[in-house]
Order: C-alpha cells, then structure tokens, then sequence
C-alpha cells in the first residue's frame, strides 16, 4: 500500500470520527467508544474494498456490510456520509424524533445499510444467511460483517459460528473489533471468550489476527479471506476503544455516554490537529 493510499484512509477515518463524535453529541446519546475503534476498518473496507454505488444503495451485485454490533452506527454513517449516501449535514440529526439516522441501523430508512441489527448476536446471523445466499444464487458479491467483542458473550454469534463453517461460507469475512472493553468493563473480566482465535479455529474457520488501526494489514487480511477457500474468516482486529481522543482511549467509560461541551469541543480540537497533520504530511 502506497503512501499516498495510506493518506488518505487516514484521513476518512479521522474524519469518521468526527462525524461520529458530532452525531453523538448532537443527539446528547449513543456510543463514541467503540465507534472509534472501527473507524480504520471502516475506512478500508467502503474505500479500498467493497463493491457499492452509493447512486444506488440497493445495486442486486454489490458487496454486503453488516454492523453486527448495531448500536456503533454514529461510525457507520459517518463512512456512509463520506461516500455519499446521504448528506454529511444530516450527522446533526442523529437520534433526533424526526430522522432517519436512528441509534441502531435501518435498512428501510437509511441508503446503504444492508441490515438491521442492534440485538447483539444476531447481526453475524444475518451475515451468514447473505452469503449462503450469495452462493445458491452462484453470485459472487461478498459479505462483511464487523462483531463486538462482548458481543461474543452472546450464544447466537456461535450458532452463527457453526453455521457458517458448516456451510463453507468462504464468501463471509467478519471482524471482531477486540478493544477489550464493554460497558460493565473488561470483557475478561465480565465474562471472558477468551481465548478468541482458538475458539474460532475449533469451530472451522480461518483466523488472522491484526492491529485494528493498521491499513496495511487491515487491507492484506482482507486480501487473505478472500483468498481462502472453503471457510469463512474472522479478522481479529486489535483495537482502542475511543481511539482519536485521549481522554475517550481504553476508558470503558465511554462506551455509551455523550460528551458535554468543553468535552465535546476538546474532542474535535484533536480529530481536526490530526487532520492538520495529515495534510502536512
């Protein structure tokens, strides 16, 4: 991955967490912390990866996103915003009585969200049941899915797990956005899935192991799923939750509340400094 590339995937995802810090903000609700730590990954996949035509959301070919961990969406239309599904100014709007940028996704109301989720587990389910229909219909589009990792407390993500080895969902890549934090704390500690990546591996699938918040290997790994055949792969993503803003990093404490003003006024004053570097750079 060249530079350049290199760039400008920074600065998407800095500018998703802006947005994502706006919208959380402007509604006085939601989930910063985890919002941040799957920026970069976002910023991959709508960017270099996946096929989509914001001109037409419902395109039958284009590749599939699922936000299996739902309540994270202020990350999830902040990319879509920056790719042109819908306008940037509507961000203010998020979690308003009157708009469509509900706090979960909405697959109705919003262009460019393929599934509704929110109930935690049933995301990656719904993930599977795209890409098994993806491969009874010989197309060739592919499905990606991005999982908490308290979301793994959840029996249903290893249902999920079962079905998708069972039925050699190569055509399904999911992430686990492993910040290590949920709200009550660590996940260690509140009820441990640890360790991931075996527990994955006995279930069948093909398991890469990353840091979250490196392009490069966000993007070989996504070049790895794509070429292994006959399972499905899970990306574990080493991440920070609130990344981009010091006092939101590894602070489980913003896994759902807003900022106040000065808080909020101190996190855009750091995401816009990175910004300034960026272009320097």
């Amino acid at each position: 991955m060249d530079k350049q590339t290199v760039k400008q995937l920074a600065v998407t995802a800095t500018k998703v967490r802006k947005h994502a810090i706006e919208a959380v903000y402007s509604a006085g609700s939601g989930h910063p912390g985890g919002s941040l730590s799957i920026a970069d990954i976002l910023a991959v996949l709508y960017s270099e990866v996946m096929k989509v035509d914001a001109k037409n959301p419902k395109w039958e070919d284009r590749d599939r996103f699922v936000l299996s961990k739902g309540h994270c969406t202020p990350a999830l239309y902040g990319i879509l915003a920056e790719k042109g599904f819908f306008p940037q100014e509507e961000i203010k709007n998020f979690r308003h009585i009157d708009s469509y940028l509900q706090g979960h996704p909405d697959m109705k109301g919003v262009p460019g969200v393929d599934m509704s989720t929110g109930s935690l587990g049933q995301g990656i389910s719904a993930a599977n049941g795209m890409a098994l229909v993806a491969k009874l219909d010989k197309k060739d589009y592919r499905v990606y899915s991005v999982l908490g990792d308290g979301e793994l407390q959840e029996g249903q993500v290893w249902e999920a797990a079962m079905f998708a080895a069972h039925y050699k969902l190569d055509n399904l890549t999911a992430f686990i956005d492993f910040n290590g934090l949920q709200i009550d704390g660590d996940i260690a500690e509140v009820m441990s899935p640890l360790p991931i990546d075996e527990k994955l591996k006995s279930f069948g699938w093909h398991v890469i192991v990353i840091d979250g918040h490196d392009y490069e290997q966000i993007l070989n790994a996504v070049n790895e799923a794509k070429n292994t055949k006959g399972k499905p792969t899970m990306i574990i993503a080493k991440s920070v939750k609130g990344k981009g803003v010091s006092y939101m990093e590894n602070n489980a404490g913003w896994h759902g509340n807003a900022p106040n003003k000065d808080q909020y006024e101190q996190a855009i004053k750091e995401l816009d400094g990175q910004l300034a570097k960026l272009e320097v750079e």
